[in-house]
This record gives structure tokens, C-alpha cells and sequence, in this order.
């Protein structure tokens, strides 16, 4: 039986990155991205979707050290949905983009605040290739 989970998105992160290691010390960044619908509702306005996104080892730093609040980026990844209990004992339900790969889509600021070329950052991320073993382990996160 065939299956496919394939996400792709194109939106502005809501907020910086916020970059967190497992305790095996592997990186994982997450953001919210804002998407706009494509169709104006009944009172003219343009709807946004706030999917939150998750990234895990290399692109996760970079990520963390080149985006910041509002940046455009495409994301490529597979939907999870997990549930957890809530500090108050509460099962919830969190829908997720765990993100293969993140394309910035603009020119990006560093945190000092020098303007770097996208194409730059871009080929750095698209060289961070995933081997087999660790496709396999991330889609077990």
C-alpha cells in the first residue's frame, strides 16, 4: 500500500526561530509560519493560516542564525500530528510541518545586522544533504 505526506508552504515566520538541543545534543529549531490563503473571504478580507513548522539538525542552526521575525521562506516537509499531555494533565492534540528543507526567498540580515545574499545561505543549506540512516531516524522523531 502506497502512501504520501508531502507539505509545501510559502509564508513569513511570525517570530524568530527558537533553537533547542535534544539531549543527545542534536539541534532542532521551530517557528510559526504565516501563510495566506489564496481567496478573500465575504467581509474582503485576505484569512492566514499559522502552521507551526519544525526543523532538526544543520538546517535548524541555519535557520536560527539567518532568519528572523517576518522573513520569507519556503519550506518542504510532511505533516505530523502528536498528541501530549498538558501540564495540567490535559491530552492535546498539535498539528506540525516537520520541514525537510527550508528555503530562504529574500535577502537575509545576520543578527549584527549585515545584509548577506540569499543565494549564499541557499547553497549552504542545499548542500546539507541527509544520508539514508538519517532520513530513517528523523522520520522516527
Amino acid at each position: 500500500m502506497s502512501a504520501l505526506n508531502r507539505v509545501i508552504l510559502i509564508g513569513n515566520l511570525t517570530r524568530e526561530p527558537e533553537l533547542r538541543y535534544t539531549p543527545d545534543g542534536t539541534p532542532v529549531a521551530s517557528f510559526t509560519l504565516a501563510v495566506n490563503r489564496p481567496f478573500i473571504n465575504q467581509q474582503g478580507e485576505r484569512e492566514t493560516d499559522f502552521i507551526p513548522i519544525v526543523i532538526w539538525r544543520k538546517q535548524a542552526e541555519r535557520c536560527s542564525e539567518y532568519l528572523t521575525k517576518g522573513s520569507q521562506v519556503a519550506v518542504e516537509g510532511r505533516l505530523q500530528i502528536r498528541s501530549y499531555e498538558d501540564k495540567d494533565g490535559i491530552r492535546r492534540r498539535v498539528a506540525e510541518v516537520i520541514a525537510r528543507r527550508v528555503e530562504f526567498l529574500q535577502r537575509l540580515k545576520k543578527s549584527f545586522g549585515e545584509e548577506i545574499a540569499d543565494e549564499k545561505v541557499e547553497n549552504e543549506i542545499n548542500k546539507v544533504s541527509l544520508s539514508g540512516e538519517e532520513m530513517e531516524k528523523e522520520e522516527n522523531l
